[in-house]
């Protein structure tokens, strides 16, 4: 048997070893989630009513999207600070183009686009000027605040489209629609990640960046693929938060940026890169989310992410 037949079913091993624990993570967080649930059930009164399950669902949805969108970045070792901002300036372009005649449709693809120019901005600073992930996606997190404001002069825009706001009131099936919009992105995302070649570049890069490179990976355009992905994934959670609230304010969405990062580490995401998937953020975001619900105080939710980093890192170390 040849070195390279032995060295390919090693890393055939490898790989379906942390599927398992992957799976075994997920199953966790879920029953976590479960758990947290049925003890505010108990011992919150309101807890367990229509209105307040369906208001979670909407706004756990948001941070849902944000994180897998932020998954995709960690994953190459990278990251993304300006998720939030993004958010909050795309709720501007969409209000500004309701409020000046644009239809729903052409304003939804407006919006999206700035999503992509904003990704490809930061894959070019960060693969042909050589800028670190962290001061090049805080650049623009500043950048996009104050283009914000000087688009609409440090006021608000006001959505009076009805038909644009109502969709994030309504559901389908009980279910709000907000939430649906999480399983349009998750599951193509899910068969990107897990089930594509370019989903196995993401982690090749994030493992060592220059051994993908040599065995033939466009390193280069899977970074701009992962942060094209990061930001058409805020652009998207700043259109529906701009339909949610119904106004375009560019300081909406302030610190979403940690919430996506310590939604996507409690899902099991490692901050080193090469490690993650889609189903944990998605987890983890409801779980951030029903735990600022009771109210807790911030520092505990980053000392959970913390905890659970530590331990999902040492945890494929041993691999």
């Amino acid at each position: 048997m040849s070195v390279e037949t032995v060295d390919a079913e090693r890393q055939l091993a490898a790989t379906k070893k942390r599927a398992r624990i992957g799976a075994l993570l997920s199953l966790t967080l879920l029953a976590l989630l479960a758990l947290l649930w049925i003890v505010l059930a108990f011992s919150t009164p309101s807890f367990w009513t229509y209105n307040n399950i369906t208001n979670l669902l909407r706004q756990g949805a948001m941070t849902a999207i944000l994180a897998i969108g932020e998954t995709f970045v960690i994953i190459t070792g990278g990251i993304d600070l300006s998720v939030g901002a993004v958010v909050g300036f795309t709720s501007v372009i969409i209000a500004w183009l309701l409020t000046h005649g644009y239809p729903i449709w052409g304003a939804l693809i407006i919006t999206l686009a700035f999503g992509l120019v904003i990704g490809v901005f930061h894959g070019f600073g960060i693969t042909k000027l050589g800028l670190p992930p962290f001061i090049m996606t805080l650049a623009t997190l500043t950048a996009l605040r104050g283009i914000g404001l000087l688009i609409t002069n440090g006021a608000t825009i006001s959505i009076t489209n009805t038909d644009f706001t109502g969709f994030s009131r309504g559901d389908f099936l009980g279910v709000p629609n907000l939430f649906w919009m999480v399983v349009v992105v998750a599951i193509p995302g899910y068969i990107f990640l897990h089930h594509s070649r370019y989903g196995r570049y993401l982690f090749a890069i994030g493992s060592n960046t220059e051994a993908a490179r040599l065995s033939g990976v466009n390193t280069v355009r899977m970074i701009y693929i992962a942060y094209i992905l990061s930001a058409l994934c805020a652009a998207f959670v700043g259109i529906l938060l701009a339909a949610r609230i119904g106004i375009g304010n560019a300081t909406q969405a302030e610190g979403w940026e940690l919430q996506a990062i310590a939604s996507s580490v409690i899902g099991g995401t490692s901050l080193f890169g090469a490690i993650g998937s889609v189903q944990g953020p998605l987890l983890g975001s409801f779980i951030l989310t029903t735990n600022q619900q009771r109210r807790q105080p911030p520092e505990r939710e980053f000392i959970l992410a913390a905890g659970n980093h530590r331990r999902t890192h040492h945890r494929y170390r041993l691999l």
